[in-house]
């Protein structure tokens, strides 16, 4: 999943490339973000948009079935090109359209940062609060922050890296289950001595985003996100529905192979979001113009400190550095790069 952003001196513009299905060439992958890179950079790029080019890249990938997956492009608020490519359900023969939603895994952070720093600007957190009084039983959690789960400095074990989790990933689990499943994990190295990047951490800032507004995640999301920006097709998931236009993920090996369904109970605000490249370039756009959280937030958000920020990591990209949130478990691969360009 690949959001850009680049501006000129009279717009923004923003689009979402995602590969919910899994290329089969990173290779191409690359060359296909390169193309995109060079569209929307041109400073002259909404009134040269060139469609039929655009067009001709992703039915070439499709003819070769070499991707499946969704883009969408959005200028000065407003949805200028959407395409769509491979399947929704390689079972059924369900074509993508401009209406496919995704699982968004990780992309998922970024609703729960925000909603932890709304959290914060309402005065019902603060940064340096550590988390005792919500999870007695984590290791450390009289020095861990809830700053340091934003920036995977907290060292509480990534739950997704152990041996068993692929064995009870499509089983549902409560809180309480989930709260010990991450403390069983123990810690990896000292509060804020580094940087390491673990699930856990957004799955217990769900859970505190839970007990401070004393309202489920989901309904936070709708409620505090979705709703106030007309996001139709965002939404914390269940069991993925073809009826509803959701796809399933693919892996490729020698052909296209459907990915183990994760039960949205466990990952949480760690990777439980449902959207479409449409709707997540317009909340990328209402991130980036304050339409959100504050200038000063979206700041904090930003700061990289080891390759992490509070809902970012630093990634590279040709001469270009961005900020990413990847994520290579729980059934998907994902990844977010922002880049922008000023002229």
């Amino acid at each position: 999943m690949y959001p850009l952003r680049a501006a000129t001196k009279r717009s923004f513009t923003y689009f979402y490339l995602i590969n919910t299905q899994t290329i089969k060439n990173k290779h191409n992958m690359k060359k296909i973000l390169a193309f995109l890179v060079v569209l929307v950079s041109l400073p002259i790029f909404a009134q040269n948009f060139n469609k039929v080019k655009i067009d001709s890249l992703f039915q070439v990938l499709e003819t070769n079935d070499k991707y499946m997956g969704s883009v969408a492009v959005l200028e000065n608020g407003k949805i200028i090109y959407t395409n769509a490519i491979g399947k929704e359900d390689i079972v059924s023969n369900k074509k993508a359209t401009a209406r496919t939603k995704y699982r968004i895994g990780s992309i998922s952070k970024m609703f729960t940062s925000v909603l932890i720093f709304k959290a914060i600007e309402e005065k019902k957190l603060s940064l340096n609060q550590t988390m005792e009084g919500y999870f007695p039983s984590v290791e450390n959690a009289t020095n861990i922050t809830i700053g340091n789960l934003l920036n995977h400095r907290s060292g509480i074990y990534n739950f997704t890296s152990a041996p068993d989790y692929e064995g009870y990933s499509a089983q549902p689990k409560t809180r309480k289950e989930m709260i010990a499943i991450i403390a069983k994990g123990k810690s990896v190295f000292e509060p804020n001595s580094k940087g390491d990047y673990s699930n856990s951490n957004y799955v217990l800032l769900s859970y505190i985003l839970e007990e401070v507004y004393k309202h489920p995640y989901s309904t936070l999301v709708q409620t505090k996100i979705a709703k106030p920006l007309g996001l139709k097709n965002t939404y914390f998931g269940g069991k993925i529905s073809i009826a509803n236009n959701e796809c399933y993920s693919y892996s490729y090996t020698d052909k296209w192979n459907k990915e183990t369904e994760t039960d949205m109970s466990i990952p949480m605000g760690a990777g439980a979001m449902v959207s479409t490249p449409s709707d997540l370039t317009q909340f990328i756009e209402a991130l980036f113009s304050g339409k959100l959280i504050s200038a000063a937030s979206l700041e904090q958000m930003k700061t990289i400190q080891d390759k992490y920020g509070m809902g970012f990591f630093q990634v590279p990209f040709y001469d270009k550095i961005g900020t990413d949130i990847p994520e290579e478990s729980m059934g998907f691969v994902r990844h977010c790069p922002i880049f922008q360009k000023v002229n």
